[in-house]
């Protein structure tokens, strides 16, 4: 199978249409049998559910080459139980489990030649999307809805290597207590661009969303979710008493690396921001970067500095060991890689 003729490593963060993208509709009480498309455009009624009623969740994940040229996904059966648990929070209809996984599989395959070759650092990023169709005047939901896979091709989140970064600690929230935090929908995002906007022209790479509730602990920022390091080693990952964090697949494989690769200690509880100054190293895990070394965090005239020299021993190991997995340089004792078969 020939590759693309790309410059995989000037690749950025941006979309470029592939050959096929993968589409399911649901009408009267059913999903259909789904197929692959190369129409990568959508057409809506001006009444659709999605237009005036923020009916939509999405997931993200990857496909890679590995050091023995197979292609691979990460989890994807995780991606599919966390969007149809989303689907369900704002009253759509789930997106079947396994037909997610291998409606996956199929666009992945279809959209082989698209995968960067190992060592490059650049991935096929894939976005499986659901959104309400039908027409909805009252507030309600809608009756028809889509899913799609749209896939493209991505560089390194890290061009010039892994470099810690500033975030400040917003003064909006990014969800309300007992809301829609822990799912994956369009509209949480739509919250945090504002603050994002405003964080990035202040110099700062991303938010620290404290809880919505009592504005007393550290939730996530406007795309990941934190991680810290407590002096003894230990691993300490913040848990949401409002149920406002979204749950990260990225987070769970780093906890698990940790505890059973690693031999540390990781504590999951409430983490008060009055104490992060106590800690020794900060980060972000999420899909993109894996882990985002924060060097500094500004709360107003306070500074909490963990150092923006270099990243710190912990953030590092634990980066190196699940990009090591992901890529099959490391053994995969989870059985958490997805292959691909590709003819």
């Amino acid at each position: 199978m020939e590759k693309k003729d790309i410059d995989w490593g000037s690749l950025g963060f941006a979309y470029q249409p592939t050959d096929y993208s993968y589409v399911s509709n649901y009408k009267d009480g059913k999903w259909d049998e789904g197929t692959l498309t190369k129409d990568h455009t959508v057409t809506l009624s001006e009444c659709a559910g999605l237009l005036h009623y923020c009916q939509e969740v999405f997931e993200g994940l990857k496909a890679y080459t590995t050091e023995n040229g197979d292609i691979v996904c990460f989890r994807p059966d995780q991606n599919a139980q966390r969007m149809h648990d989303s689907a369900e929070r704002i009253v759509m209809p789930p997106f079947p489990v396994d037909r997610f996984v291998d409606a996956v599989e199929q666009v992945v395959k279809a959209n082989a030649a698209w995968v960067p070759p190992f060592g490059t650092g650049a991935t096929l990023y894939i976005r499986p999307l659901m959104f309400a169709t039908g027409n909805v005047i009252g507030v309600k939901p809608a009756d028809e809805y889509q899913f799609r896979i749209l896939v493209t091709p991505v560089g390194a989140y890290y061009k010039g290597g892994v470099k810690p970064v500033k975030v400040q600690v917003s003064q909006y929230d990014r969800a309300a207590p007992h809301g829609t935090g822990n799912i994956k929908a369009g509209l949480n995002y739509a919250m945090s661009l504002y603050p994002s906007v405003l964080a990035h022209k202040a110099g700062y790479a991303d938010n620290m969303f404290l809880d919505p509730q009592t504005r007393t602990y550290v939730e996530e920022s406007g795309g990941a979710n934190f991680l810290f390091v407590k002096k003894d080693g230990t691993l300490v990952v913040p848990k949401s008493a409002t149920n406002s964090i979204l749950p990260s697949i990225t987070r769970r494989s780093l906890v698990d690396v940790a505890e059973k690769m690693l031999g540390m200690k990781v504590e999951q509880r409430q983490v008060r921001f009055d104490e992060i100054d106590q800690f020794v190293e900060c980060g972000m895990c999420g899909t993109a970067a894996v882990i985002s070394p924060v060097g500094e965090v500004d709360n107003g005239d306070q500074k909490i500095v963990y150092g923006m020299e270099h990243v710190g021993p912990v953030m590092k190991k634990l980066r190196e060991t699940l990009t090591g997995i992901q890529s099959g340089e490391i053994p995969d004792q989870f059985g958490w890689v997805h292959k691909i078969d590709v003819e």
